[in-house]
């Protein structure tokens, strides 16, 4: 073993690795260097700007880490498996619910929706907790209460498990055509990081500092947690900086700020493509609601980029079977659209 990691090759490819689990970062000193070498006053202030708005957070950040720490410690995130048991129609409620609330990673959500279609969950509730785990979940809440508030938070909260149960009951009425009969693409199985809680369930230790084990995957988690979701903030407050800088108030404000349908529209279609994390988009999303975004089409960005983002949507591609694929997008946009909608209806009363 010692001569094959001392090969060459094999440092090699390990010095990719390493380069491709710190790309975030690297993206964010690159994009640092580049302020100071040909606009030193702007790279001072989006430095400014970012250390102070992560110092602001820094409270939300901690109770987010504690949070995920917690749930993966005690193996409460393995409770989802009761959420697909029962009758069809409360199989839907009960995963748009827990969709909502799980802490899975983006990496885990894939192969754990493979565990369930290949464990012969009806379709019907996986979309469910399909569009709905994206979205939000505790660590997010707390991260959106505080970099927007918490009205925001709690429509997106209520914007995962809506958007969960409507695509459940589309999935289910649709579920005797035979197109959706066979969900999973052929050779696609059930592993995964995410997988393994549903299959192989482990007790809930809620005191799991009784337990040298939990207690080290409470520490490994919170390390985890912590630097991902500083390296995506850090990422998206110099990204925020340089959009208040150079991107005209009045520009946003007529274009998505006046809370109709076109701007809900047009803000849940960019979403798609501009989507780069959820960590990442909170602040920048604030950022253009402080420049006169309205909060629907704030919402509807980052319910649509949740769910549909281009990193999503091709691990979805190569997970589900196209008829499967076309529902899912289908219902990931028509659902964000119609929680914007609703949300500003809502402010507007």
């Amino acid at each position: 073993m010692a001569e094959l990691i001392m090969q060459p090759g094999n440092r090699g490819s390990g010095i990719a690795r390493a380069l491709a689990r710190e790309r975030v970062w690297i993206a964010a000193a690159i994009l640092l260097l580049a302020l100071f070498l040909f606009d030193p006053a702007q790279g001072g202030a989006s430095l400014a700007f970012a250390i102070r708005n992560i110092l602001q957070t820094a409270p939300y950040l901690a109770l987010s880490v504690l949070l995920a720490a917690y749930a993966r410690a005690s193996g409460a995130d393995g409770l989802i498996a009761s959420a697909f048991t029962g009758s069809p129609t409360l199989m839907v409620l009960l995963a748009a619910l827990m969709g909502g609330l799980s802490p899975f990673c983006s990496c885990g959500v894939i192969p754990l929706i493979a565990a369930l279609l290949s464990m012969g969950v009806p379709l019907s509730a996986v979309m469910a907790f399909w569009l709905a785990s994206p979205v939000i979940d505790p660590s997010m809440f707390v991260l959106t209460a505080g970099v927007v508030d918490l009205q925001f938070a709690v429509a997106k909260t209520l914007a995962a498990i809506g958007i969960g149960i409507f695509g459940g009951m589309v999935t289910m009425a649709l579920s005797g055509r035979g197109l959706l009969a066979s969900p999973l693409r052929e050779g696609v199985g059930n592993g995964g990081c995410g997988a393994a809680s549903v299959r192989q369930r482990k007790r809930v230790v809620w005191r799991f500092w009784e337990e040298p084990a939990r207690r080290a995957s409470f520490a490994r988690e919170g390390v985890g947690s912590a630097l991902f979701l500083l390296k995506w903030l850090a990422l998206a407050f110099i990204l925020e900086s340089l959009m208040i800088a150079h991107l005209p108030g009045d520009w946003v404000a007529s274009a998505l700020g006046g809370g109709d349908f076109a701007a809900i529209l047009i803000a849940t279609l960019v979403g798609v493509p501009a989507y780069l994390n959820g960590y990442a988009a909170l602040p920048l999303v604030a950022g253009l609601i402080d420049q006169g975004m309205s909060q629907g089409a704030g919402l509807a960005f980052l319910v649509a980029g949740g769910v549909t983002s281009l990193p999503a949507a091709i691990a979805v591609w190569a997970l589900a079977r196209p008829p499967v694929f076309a529902l899912y997008l289908g219902l990931a946009l028509a659902g964000s659209l119609a929680c914007g909608v609703l949300f500003q209806l809502w402010l507007m009363l």
